[in-house]
């Protein structure tokens, strides 16, 4: 059966290989050991060569050989063209360009939320990277600054597209070392605030729930404020304190037993929502990004 080569007209390839190293070097010695083969070899391969195309491609001098106008119109061509080709096999063993999807989120959603379900992420979506942009302040989607982001608050995202998530609730929550079990004991007890990020009437804080349980004039031992949520929550699992905090991001230490929630009621707070750039919905960025949040919140979008 005829080689591809030979149907196409073209010579053997060995012969072509030798010829464009041996004229590369300037030698047949020096394209012998590039390719692995002996001088005598390379020899061969370039008379096999000339006699195929008809033409002299090399003198040949007693310690040098030099191109023949004939060696020099060829020698460009291939040269190039193994070049082309050796740049392919690069680019096709080279390791593919990984998509990145970005979600944005306030810092205590991202480390209480996402961070510990990255890898599911991950295992639904193995030709992914996830990015997690963690602010209080929200990004700028349309800048591209984020391919989605949760976003907590009342729905009003102009040029955006927002799927309501689910609505938090926040409680009183303390170590368990406290041992609260009535809502007048948190007279001995310091509460631990934090502050929002805007003020709003309707913000669930604590003057807020000791109104509701008809405690209005409770002057606790002390108060200490955060100016982060994440670290309210690090002081109530430290025993430093009672918390009113999102029972959402509170849920991994409630089930684990480093927080209670020593009375009701709770008192409602705001919804989270998903939002991204309306023509982005129907890309797989934001299809696995859905999916993912879905799966983190145990709710259907």
């Amino acid at each position: 059966m005829l080689s591809y080569a030979t149907r196409r007209g073209l010579p053997p390839l060995q012969a072509l290989r030798a010829f464009e190293a041996a004229a590369r070097h300037l030698s047949f010695k020096n394209a012998a050991a590039e390719l692995a083969v002996t001088p005598t070899a390379i020899s061969h391969h370039v008379r096999l060569l000339e006699e195929t195309l008809g033409v002299r491609l090399f003198e040949r001098r007693a310690r040098a050989v030099s191109l023949t106008p004939a060696g020099k119109d060829l020698y460009p061509v291939l040269r190039d063209a193994f070049d082309d080709i050796a740049g392919a096999v690069l680019r096709l063993r080279a390791p593919r360009t990984r998509q990145v999807v970005t979600i944005s989120a306030t810092v205590a959603f991202t480390a209480r939320v996402l961070v510990p379900r990255v890898s599911a992420f991950h295992g639904a979506n193995p030709d992914m990277d996830l990015r997690l942009h963690a602010s209080d302040e929200p990004a700028d989607l349309h800048a591209g600054m984020a391919d989605a982001a949760v976003r907590y608050g009342g729905g009003n995202y102009p040029g955006l597209k927002a799927e309501g998530l689910l609505r938090d609730a926040f409680a009183p929550v303390c170590s368990p070392a406290l041992d609260l079990s009535r809502p007048e004991e948190l007279a001995g007890h310091t509460l631990v605030h934090f502050e929002w990020r805007q003020a709003r009437r309707d913000n669930p804080i604590w003057p807020r729930w000791l109104e509701m349980v008809g405690l209005g004039d409770l002057r606790p031992k002390a108060n200490l404020v955060f100016t982060d949520e994440t670290h309210a929550i690090d002081a109530a699992v430290a025993g430093k304190g009672v918390a009113l905090l999102s029972l959402l991001l509170v849920a991994d230490e409630i089930e684990r037993g480093t927080l209670v929630q020593p009375f009701q009621p709770t008192l409602e707070g705001y919804q989270y929502w998903l939002v991204y750039r309306v023509d982005d919905q129907d890309s797989k960025p934001i299809q696995a990004l859905r999916q993912w949040i879905r799966s983190s919140l145990g709710r259907q979008v």
